[in-house]
């Protein structure tokens, strides 16, 4: 039997190396490559046969979702796999429609994300926490996000700055930074750009 062939698509070189340690151990599988987004990965699938694509949702010049919608279309024997560092539930109804094999959190890449490549591989889905995943107004409750936080995290999706924020709100810019600040611990985020995933996961903007 044939290894399953893999493309890892994800701008961080840490998440990467960390997910080809991972399926490293496996020998019926193979990273055939690894891009940063998604426009990258569409040219690789033309010139390489792969099985399994495993996407990121938030990449820079062609993000997950958009690949996912080019890679069914042009590439339907291709099977998808996206990873996504928030269980929300309207995401999920979003691929399912687009035909997308499995999707799996971030937080939950271990021996799983073999799992789910072995069956999405074979033909079969892997949603196997789709259960759990919770609605818009649970997931912002879980998070015990204030009113004014969740304005402050549609305003950062906007790009607008501390300074532009506080003006908009009325507030000083040191309260803009400290609900940034609080805003990353409470979603476990490192950066901006994962706190515009969320936002986007939970339709805030």
């Amino acid at each position: 039997m044939s290894p399953i062939r893999l493309l890892l698509a994800d701008d961080h070189p840490i998440v990467v190396e960390g997910l080809k340690q991972i399926l490293s151990h496996d020998q019926d599988l193979v990273v055939a490559g690894t891009v940063r987004n998604g426009e990258e990965a569409l040219s690789f699938v033309r010139s390489e046969t792969i099985d399994v694509v495993v996407l990121d949702i938030n990449m820079p010049v062609m993000d997950g979702i958009t690949c996912a919608k080019h890679l069914k279309k042009d590439f339907p024997e291709i099977k998808i796999i996206i990873l996504t560092m928030y269980p929300q539930r309207t995401f999920i109804d979003k691929i399912v429609s687009l035909g997308v094999d499995g999707c799996l959190l971030k937080s939950n890449t271990g021996q799983e994300l073999t799992d789910a490549i072995r069956r999405v591989a074979g033909g079969k889905s892997y949603f196997d926490r789709i259960r759990s995943f919770n609605s818009d107004q649970e997931q912002v409750v879980q998070y015990k996000l204030s009113p004014r936080e969740i304005e402050v995290i549609k305003y950062i999706a906007e790009g607008l700055t501390s300074f532009d924020i506080a003006d908009k709100l009325i507030i000083s810019e040191h309260t803009v930074r400290t609900h940034r600040k609080n805003i990353l611990r409470k979603l476990d985020a490192k950066n901006s750009s994962e706190v515009i995933q969320f936002a986007v996961s939970q339709q805030l903007i």
